[in-house]
């Protein structure tokens, strides 16, 4: 008997727990896993004296569901989902959704896209955000794929994502194709800079300023009350004020070696596929392959030379500088993210609602914040605004930072703390209000050596020039493009 709203394969942390959520918030769902005692182990276990429907093959599951049936992939991203994939087609009829909640590539969504169409089945790549916890008492849900499936679904997503402070569900319809894997590419890319920002301004306080993790818990516990309020800044304090068990703080005993599982190198590798500055995120990603660096750093540590006379500073004022620079920094950071976002929209033909964008991760992901509500506004207030940076509110803000993130990045050189993120983000906002770069001197010397040609100031743009710098070049000149 056909009886369950929708079903769920792949009972890892994340699928068992949004099969829970979706329980939790009265629909009926069936469940299966490929080892199969997982199913029994959920039953006997987290779903015990539910309405679950556990099954034990893929051709029991399937003929629990009503129909339009509605399956969500909860596998390991890549061959995996393609397997799930080709297995279930043959038991599905035309117009069934078979739903990707895992965190595959934009790429690989929008092969499946194409290839499901062809055969009738529509297909949604939904990137989800929150972790274990998100996934049980409401995730950041970013659906994007056959637009036909989405009233299929919205109901069920928006009823067991997180929501916002005004009650707003954190799920929305982002685009046509890959659209919803892309944009949790770009969360997750944006979640490497905000770590990695945190990270650098706890190293400033621990080995510039001199502080105790418990000293610095209590400051990010003050700045979880201002504009910087977040969840990674909630755990961070929390992370900081918990104890080993012979009291010492647990953070001073783990390694400083980082692990990654490919989604921040993803959002860069599109940045420069598409030629976007997005360097803090891949400032992020560089600082984790250093960190992994362990034994090098070590032996370079003893060799290599850093200041010899530190700066010393007035605490209070440090940090509440350093509030300004953190802030100002994240502003830059989801500057770029959005940024990223124009460029394949316009690349890839969809049309993304940068606003909803906002919304959704407002609440339920690891980004989420405050901050992300007047990013929100910012975009309801100018759809089209080209960069965050230039919205009233935040051009107010990163011009009130000025001289404190200046003072902050003079200080971490100073004492030899490397900042990359911090810096970066600086070094881009002065690129991005510098109306003269020194690119005229970079096209000079590409036309020198490879006549590349280049554009004239005294003449309209896209028309292009070659100059036989030496006087044995002649006049042929190479082809050109724009990154």
């Amino acid at each position: 008997m056909s009886e369950a709203d929708i079903g769920l394969i792949g009972l890892a942390v994340m699928g068992q727990n949004l099969a829970l959520n979706i329980h939790d918030h009265g629909f009926k769902i069936a469940v299966f896993n490929r080892t199969v005692s997982k199913v029994d182990d959920m039953m006997a276990g987290a779903a015990k004296g539910s309405e679950i429907i556990g099954t034990h093959s893929l051709e029991e599951f399937i003929s629990k569901l009503k129909r339009p049936r509605r399956i969500i992939l909860m596998v390991k991203a890549g061959d995996a989902v393609d397997a799930f994939i080709e297995k279930c087609v043959p038991l599905l009829d035309k117009g069934d959704i078979l739903i990707d909640g895992g965190n595959s590539r934009y790429v690989d969504t929008e092969r499946r896209c194409h290839h499901l169409r062809d055969q009738g089945i529509y297909y949604i790549g939904a990137g989800i955000s929150g972790g274990e916890e998100g996934a049980r008492n409401g995730p950041s849900i970013m659906p994007g794929g056959h637009i036909e499936a989405w009233p299929h679904v919205q109901e069920i997503f928006q009823a067991i994502s997180a929501k916002a402070e005004d009650g707003a569900p954190c799920c929305d319809w982002v685009g046509d194709g890959g659209a919803g894997h892309y944009v949790k590419m770009v969360h997750n890319g944006i979640e490497y800079g905000d770590m990695q920002l945190i990270c650098e301004a706890y190293h400033l306080l621990h080995e510039g300023v001199g502080l105790e993790p418990t000293q610095i818990a209590e400051i990010f516990e003050r700045w979880n009350d201002g504009v910087l309020n977040s969840y990674l800044i909630e755990i961070t304090r929390d992370i900081l004020a918990y104890e080993d068990e012979d009291g010492a703080p647990l953070v001073d005993k783990i390694l400083d070696t980082a692990g990654q599982k490919g989604t921040g190198k993803w959002t860069g590798i599109e940045a420069l596929d598409l030629g976007i500055p997005v360097t803090l995120i891949g400032e992020a990603v560089f600082s984790r392959c250093l960190s992994a660096m362990k034994d090098e750093r070590t032996a370079a540590s003893k060799v290599l030379k850093g200041p010899e006379s530190p700066v010393t500073v007035d605490v209070t004022p440090f940090v509440a500088a350093l509030e300004e620079a953190l802030y100002a920094s994240k502003i830059v950071s989801y500057a770029q993210g959005f940024m990223l976002m124009h460029a394949a929209a316009d690349a890839y033909k969809w049309t993304l609602n940068y606003g909803a964008i906002a919304q959704m991760w407002r609440g339920g992901c690891i980004i989420r914040s405050h901050f992300l509500g007047d990013i929100k506004h910012a975009f309801d207030e100018a759809p089209n605004l080209p960069n965050v940076l230039l919205a009233p509110f935040f051009l107010e803000a990163v011009n009130k930072a000025q001289t404190p993130w200046r003072l902050i990045i003079s200080a971490a050189v100073q004492w030899g703390i490397p900042t990359p993120c911090l810096s970066s983000a600086l070094a881009f906002y002065d690129g991005y209000r510098t109306e003269r770069l020194p690119a005229n001197l970079l096209q000079a010397q590409r036309d020198y050596f490879g006549a590349h040609t280049y554009e004239r100031v005294d003449k309209p743009r896209g028309e292009f020039f070659h100059t036989d710098w030496t006087g044995s070049g002649g006049k042929v000149s190479s082809t050109t493009y724009t990154a």
